[in-house]
């Protein structure tokens, strides 16, 4: 196993004016599973072909095991990479496709399909190897992908996006599969994608992505629960977290701890919800609305669980609640979070519960 590490990397396009990547420091653990999170066009891809040696960094260094491999190519740095396209020969079997990379070094014959069949049997397309890729599904064709990338004992896995030619319900099958092939396999692995329910489900760690640089590395938990600035807060989340305004100050909080003030004991900010608009979703209610909390009226979306009944209205004012250890807040101007401020209007619940 090793670790992967980028000093001070930057990458940069067209004479400098395109700044892919700018200034990113990023170590992950032995065996470690990273995810880097972020937009179309927020440097992601290019952070991982750089670390693969695709891509030649415009500063900075890669370092693999503790050793700089900037300048080496691919093939000497031991890493394996699966892309979004799987790129296998059409023509080739199942198994041809698998020892490619054997073959290419010259293994012999005997160890590369001995090879080759094991990472098949872990991948469970062992009854696969006499296939052509178009008679495998896209599932399947991944799983050829992952094989091919694993005969040549890589250690470091780089995944730029291999599940986004899924359908929705092949892939939430196959990210566990890939979780559990990780953890079996120990091998580092830095894994690409622009889904956030792939990061906070694969991912030991998320690194999230914007402009060329690492907005934030954390557990999925703590991404989620202490986002660093606003672009994180309102990138993870679905909905997203609500920002309202308040002086110099954003009050954020998640959709699901806004919910009605009969719902939420203890200490707590109260507000009136104009409720606009109601969904159902996986038994969730998702209400949509305005409060006027902060500076001015500001629209926000309450996340109710199928367990709260109370029974809303569109068109109703109702009274809604966020414990107060589930407010998060921001720095207006630059967007990053600051520490609780005094809000003035927090008003504690008696101790038996909420009523309106």
């Amino acid at each position: 196993m090793s670790t992967v590490e980028v000093r001070d990397l930057h990458k940069h396009f067209d004479g400098g004016r395109v700044r892919a990547i700018d200034g990113v420091d990023l170590v992950t653990g032995d065996g470690e599973y990273v995810v880097l999170l972020g937009p179309s066009g927020c440097g992601k891809t290019t952070l991982l072909r750089t670390i693969a040696g695709l891509e030649e960094p415009t500063g900075g260094d890669v370092l693999i095991d503790g050793h700089v491999v900037t300048g080496l190519p691919p093939r000497a740095r031991q890493i394996a990479m699966v892309f979004q396209s799987y790129a296998l020969y059409p023509h080739k079997t199942v198994l041809a496709n698998i020892v490619f990379p054997l073959r290419a070094a010259r293994v012999d014959r005997g160890p590369r399909e001995e090879r080759a069949k094991w990472a098949a049997g872990l991948l469970g397309i062992g009854h696969l190897l006499d296939r052509k890729p178009r008679q495998l599904s896209g599932g399947e064709r991944q799983r050829v992908a992952l094989a091919r990338a694993l005969v040549r004992d890589p250690t470091v896995f780089l995944l730029d996006e291999p599940l986004s030619n899924l359908d929705a319900k092949l892939r939430t099958s196959a990210r566990d599969e890939l979780k559990r092939f990780q953890k079996e396999i120990g091998v580092t692995t830095v894994y690409v994608t622009h889904d956030q329910s792939e990061a906070m489900g694969l991912g030991d760690r998320i690194a999230v992505m914007s402009g060329g640089q690492v907005r934030q590395i954390g557990a999925p938990v703590e991404i989620y629960d202490h986002p660093a600035d606003t672009f994180v807060a309102t990138f993870i989340g679905s909905p997203p977290m609500n920002l309202v305004p308040r002086g110099d100050v954003l009050l954020g909080f998640r959709p699901e701890h806004l919910l009605p003030v009969e719902n939420v004991a203890g200490e707590r900010l109260t507000v009136t919800l104009e409720v606009e608009r109601m969904e159902y979703l996986s038994g969730d209610r998702h209400i949509y609305g305005t409060v006027a909390i902060g500076d001015e009226p500001t629209r926000v979306i309450a996340r109710l669980p199928a367990t709260v009944e109370t029974p809303i209205a569109v068109g109703e004012r109702h009274d809604f609640a966020i414990p107060t250890g589930r407010l998060r807040f921001f720095d207006a101007a630059s967007g990053a979070r600051t520490g609780a401020v005094p809000l003035g209007d927090l008003t504690p619940a008696p101790s038996g519960g909420a009523g309106r």
